[in-house]
């Protein structure tokens, strides 16, 4: 089983407009509201390939129990924790001549509750795959990824991580299974502007040595790159298309490639394609990609 970890959920009122006016009033052409977080948009991406997962994470109030609603529609089993106070944040994603985007903050989370997640987490099994995704509300611990990574280490589940910076480069030791940075965030951990492949790389190693098994670098327009656990390694062009919605570009990718593997029998140039093609679907749509959006971009790759 697939479980993905959402420790912020949000629901996401997406809006375009043909200018925006700071100071002024603005009115919308298009409106949509989606459950948001990157675990949640891996759930969802998974489901419209056709596999099971379990979205895990924080739900609170009543944009908590839309997110439910939303997951039951895409036929998403969930086994979030229930807050009893506040609720799950709201974001604003604008859409004019720049995107625009509001982040609500979330709700408070009690130690209790945390320990409610690790109880969840403790039924995870050898042969599982656990996908922790996003950003940390500043109510947990910033070592709450490495605490979860610590307590199912040794267990034989793979564990991906798609975080920035410190929340990624300090769970290296606990040697994820896949780490899926982008280019700039690789960049970042390094102190540096990367504008080869080579450069990307030699960066992508040395979070190898530091412990990643394989490591997955998206590169929006430029498509992606693939260093693998056995020394190969994998570059793939972004199939073309149109860029429509760059929101949960990278999270499908994730779907996709885990999608890939598992069908595929652990094939990883199979999954690499497959994590391109999916996320670039999604990329190409207002909405996450389905199955027939994501194949249709594989064939062009393979």
């Amino acid at each position: 089983m697939i479980y993905t970890v959402t420790f912020n959920p949000s629901l996401d009122y997406i809006v375009r407009l043909n200018a925006f006016h700071a100071g002024e009033i603005n009115r919308v052409n298009y409106e949509q509201v989606l459950a948001g977080g990157k675990g949640i948009n891996v759930s969802i991406v998974l489901k419209n390939l056709g596999l099971e997962s379990t979205a895990l994470g924080f739900l609170a109030g009543f944009t908590g129990e839309e997110i439910k609603n939303q997951l039951r529609q895409f036929g998403v089993k969930n086994e979030f924790v229930q807050l009893e106070h506040g609720f799950s944040r709201i974001n604003v994603k604008a859409k004019a001549e720049n995107e625009t985007e509001i982040n609500g903050q979330g709700p408070d989370i009690s130690e209790q509750k945390r320990g409610e997640l690790f109880d969840r987490l403790d039924r995870l099994q050898q042969g599982d795959t656990l996908v922790l995704a996003g950003s940390i509300p500043k109510t947990l611990p910033d070592d709450i990824y490495e605490k979860i990574m610590a307590r199912l280490d040794n267990r034989g589940i793979r564990i991906v991580v798609d975080a920035e910076k410190n929340l990624l480069l300090n769970v290296l030791k606990y040697h994820p299974f896949l780490i899926k940075p982008n280019n700039h965030e690789l960049g970042d951990m390094f102190g540096l502007t990367l504008t080869t492949d080579a450069e990307i790389i030699t960066c992508a190693r040395k979070l190898q040595e530091k412990g990643a098994r394989n490591v997955l670098i998206s590169m929006a327009g430029d498509g992606a790159i693939l260093l693998t656990a056995d020394g190969h390694s994998f570059r793939c062009a972004a199939p073309k298309g149109k860029l429509v919605n760059s929101v949960g570009a990278g999270d499908s990718m994730v779907a996709g490639f885990l999608a890939g593997y598992t069908e595929s029998g652990g094939d990883f140039e199979h999954a690499f394609h497959m994590g391109v093609a999916t996320g670039s679907a999604s990329a190409f749509s207002e909405n996450l990609a389905t199955r027939a959006e994501a194949e249709a971009l594989l064939r062009t790759i393979e």
